[in-house]
């Protein structure tokens, strides 16, 4: 039977339509770094519960000895400050150019900085650039008006910066019965800048969803009339759009495909190799130093029904976070995704109910006087996430003169809450609405934690407005979240229902309407689409918090898609999963002259 569906979901209210006949779908202070003393637990053995195992849940693929020594091998690169300064202040000077540039090679350049990955270098310029050109509107938009590809790019850069720009810049391209003229199949670039743009769509856009459309029909069907350099870029950008994309990962995949047309192509494409070589080995210093955390912390001897991820985890932070400048960002946030990780592995695989309602209360109440009522495993953990989590909150304390611990403990006792939650439902083979599901699930999926320290970790002037904001978290948090969990779903929903789980996405949505697992699958891809669009907006719209943090939030939904484009790479890594993390963090590019 066909289906149209319409859903009123608590966070988000809009309708997609399949076919002809609707079906209407569910709503929707600091102590000691080191653990104390057995002498100083009352250790029990208690009954031993039945436990679950994580069999499918291969052992690490990266020992301590390599990745404490990662970068140490690496003086073969050659970072010649003065060469690098020399060529920033190259480009500083062509964005600072006035008079007669021509508003695309602007444009182009912008452009081409972000996508080789050194856009954070320029920031300042970039944006007076930008600003120049909004000023100038009319004047620009005489010379371009005619260019779909000059249009395109104009928009999506402005919208990428979170300004305000109309849809309407597109009009001219639609013939009398307002749909893209057919004529422009043929203009590849400009083709291809239109899908790039129609991915800064908000909510209602038409016109954006119609170049969507348009465009990824007429790209599929001109693939093989391509030039090979041509077709593999279309092919990369309708796999998945810039703006979707884990920002390092897609830095070295263009800096590899650049195309050095004249000296200055040339210069920047050099730039951005040195940038990408003094970026990766800041990184290398951080993963030295986590993995000196985890390995003292000792959790991965002790749970051996736990993930060991730490390289994982560590590129997850590197995917939100990859300025050099947010060094000590990346380290805390690789400390939360491991006892992240851990957490879930004890509410997922290794808890009984009794056990997992014990470690929620403790969290919740942040109670030492609780330890002793829990099983020797969850002591260890405990005592590693209580210590962690004060040492933070004392850092910034001290650093900021701001209390953060009680948004800390918030945001770890929501997750456990989210967590215990469909530990029951697991439990019981209990099946919830979809709308009860997902109320719960863009919790679990642990994003609203992850950004809550971010925001605490790289903003120097803490708000009391963006903390209650975080508190009630609003919509820059939600949204990302809930990609998270759906991409989330998408990947590893099979591997989980084999374990046991009853309460996914597709499964929640496949038993309450009726669905084929295809048509959920679909659907499901779609909600994404939306969550991207309510993204964009909040990027525009946003006045809480300051740009590097929304630029976080962004890259939480862009590591995810990353993360779960291929499998579930962070519970079941292979060889694809693997080559991304080396291109990123362990490989540095060769110069080719």
């Amino acid at each position: 039977m066909a289906h149209t569906i319409q859903q009123s979901y608590s966070c988000f209210n809009y309708e997609i339509s399949r076919n002809n006949v609707k079906e209407t779908l569910p709503k929707y202070y600091r102590l000691s770094r080191k653990i104390p003393r057995a002498a100083t637990i009352q250790c029990h053995q208690p009954t031993t519960p039945h436990r679950r195992t994580a069999n499918t849940y291969k052992p690490s693929s990266w020992n301590y000895e390599f990745l404490e020594s990662s970068g140490n091998g690496n003086n073969h690169v050659i970072f010649e400050k003065e060469t690098v300064k020399k060529m920033e202040d190259e480009v500083r000077c062509m964005l600072e150019k006035k008079g007669d540039v021509e508003p695309l090679t602007l444009l182009e350049l912008i452009d081409d900085i972000y996508r080789l990955g050194v856009g954070y270098r320029f920031q300042e310029p970039i944006k007076r650039a930008l600003e120049r050109m909004l000023l100038q509107s009319s004047k620009v938009m005489k010379k371009i008006h005619n260019s779909l590809h000059a249009c395109a790019l104009y928009f999506r850069l402005l919208r990428q910066h979170g300004y305000h720009v109309s849809t309407d810049i597109f009009e001219s391209f639609k013939d009398w019965n307002g749909n893209f003229n057919a004529s422009l199949a043929m203009d590849i670039q400009g083709m291809l800048s239109l899908y790039e743009a129609s991915h800064l769509a908000f909510q209602g856009e038409s016109t954006l969803d119609e170049a969507r459309e348009f465009t990824i029909f007429h790209l599929k069907n001109m693939l093989s009339k391509m030039g090979r350099k041509s077709a593999t870029c279309v092919s990369h950008a309708l796999e998945l759009p810039f703006h979707h994309r884990m920002q390092r990962l897609e830095a070295r995949w263009n800096i590899e495909m650049y195309d050095k047309q004249n000296e200055a192509n040339k210069m920047l494409h050099k730039l951005a190799i040195f940038d990408f070589n003094m970026v990766q080995l800041a990184h290398q210093n951080d993963l030295q130093e986590v993995s000196r955390w985890w390995r003292d912390v000792g959790l991965a001897n002790k749970l051996s029904f736990a993930r060991d991820r730490l390289m994982e985890s560590f590129f997850w932070t590197v995917g939100m976070v990859y300025e050099p400048r947010f060094s000590n960002c990346r380290i805390g946030l690789t400390k939360v995704v491991k006892l992240i990780t851990v957490l879930d592995d004890i509410y997922d695989v290794y808890g009984s109910p009794e056990e997992l309602e014990q470690l929620t209360d403790a969290v919740d109440k942040w109670d030492l006087n609780m330890v002793n009522q829990l099983p020797d495993y969850m002591k260890l953990y405990f005592f590693a996430l209580y210590n962690t989590v004060n040492d933070m909150a004392y850092d910034t304390l001290k650093e900021q003169g701001q209390l953060i611990l009680p948004q800390l403990i918030k945001g770890w006792a929501d997750l456990c809450k989210a967590f215990l939650r469909e530990a029951q439902w697991r439990y019981k083979n209990h099946i919830p609405e979809f709308d009860e599901y997902l109320k719960h699930a863009w919790i679990s999926s642990s994003g609203a934690l992850l950004l809550t320290h971010a925001y605490f970790l790289t903003t120097q002037n803490i708000t009391n407005e963006a903390s209650e904001s975080l508190n009630n978290y609003n919509g820059l948090l939600r949204f990302p979240c809930t990609i998270f969990r759906l991409a989330n779903d998408l990947s590893s929903s099979r591997a989980d229902i084999e374990r046991g789980e009853t309460a996914k996405t597709a499964s929640c949505l496949m038993h309450e309407t009726g669905l084929s697992e295809e048509a959920a699958c679909k659907y499901i891809k779609e909600l994404i689409d939306e969550n991207w669009k309510m993204i964009n907006k909040e990027i525009v719209n946003n006045s809480f918090y300051e740009k590097s943090f929304i630029e976080t939030a962004t890259n939480l939904a862009r590591i995810a898609l990353c993360q779960y484009q291929h499998g579930d790479a962070h519970s079941n890594p292979n060889d694809l999963s693997m080559n991304r993390i080396e291109s990123v963090i362990i490989e540095p590019i060769r110069f080719i002259s």
